[in-house]
């Protein structure tokens, strides 16, 4: 599948960016290292100042890719949930049995996530810990609604709905579907960050993984 991912470019909304970053060798070292960064120091602490002392470049160099900050975490989350799309259509795509295609569809958006090879400049698994720590901050925002329209959390929404589609083949009769992944989605990121953090309030551990739960639950759900 590594293959297959590594020639497929990635779609992010070309509104969320002044310049597609993916066109420069600058453009791939402000993500590189912004994902480097904001993992070291938190999405709070971070600046566009700070990244361009780490990169060596000014930071108004910056500014002609992403109008703020909050502009290139909602890139790096759109960027993040568009590579598990693929993963999804293409773990999926030959599971006839609706309860198996499910269970590899769960598995996928809430198992830990490992770096993928075929994407030097993007590393999935210190992404995938931003996207547990600081995903919320893309959505919890004044300017939400307005964002939504221009479609800057379709890809995430796409994601969702994706499962939702095989929640419905799984049980038709089911009134709660989206309700029900997009909590798995979310859930899963609070259940990974728990585990790391706060112990003492999930079951979740070096044992029993947020897969094995949210697995558990969907399954009982749905009987």
């Amino acid at each position: 599948m590594n293959t297959v991912l590594s020639n497929l470019k990635i779609q992010v909304n070309e509104k969320i960016y002044v310049k597609d970053p993916e066109t420069s060798a600058l453009g791939k070292k402000i993500i590189e290292q912004s994902i480097l960064l904001i993992d070291e120091i938190g999405f709070d602490n971070f600046t566009f100042k700070k990244l361009g002392d780490k990169i060596g470049s000014n930071e108004s160099s910056l500014y002609r890719y992403f109008e703020n900050k909050h502009k290139l975490l909602v890139y790096l989350s759109s960027w993040y949930w568009s590579w598990m799309e693929y993963k999804l259509v293409f773990a999926t795509n030959n599971i006839t049995d609706p309860k198996e295609k499910l269970r590899k569809a769960i598995t996928i958006i809430t198992e830990k996530v490992e770096d993928d090879n075929s994407t030097e400049h993007i590393n999935e698994a210190i992404l995938n810990k931003i996207i547990i720590a600081e995903f919320t901050k893309t959505l919890h925002t004044k300017e939400v609604d307005q964002e939504n329209k221009e479609g800057f959390f379709l890809i995430y929404k796409r994601v969702i709905n994706r499962i939702v589609s095989i929640v419905n083949e799984v049980n038709p009769n089911y009134p709660y579907a989206k309700s029900l992944v997009s909590t798995i989605g979310e859930g899963s990121l609070h259940q990974h960050f728990l585990t790391e953090h706060l112990t003492t309030i999930t079951d979740c551990n070096d044992s029993v993984s947020t897969t094995q739960f949210y697995l558990n639950l969907t399954e009982n759900v749905l009987r």
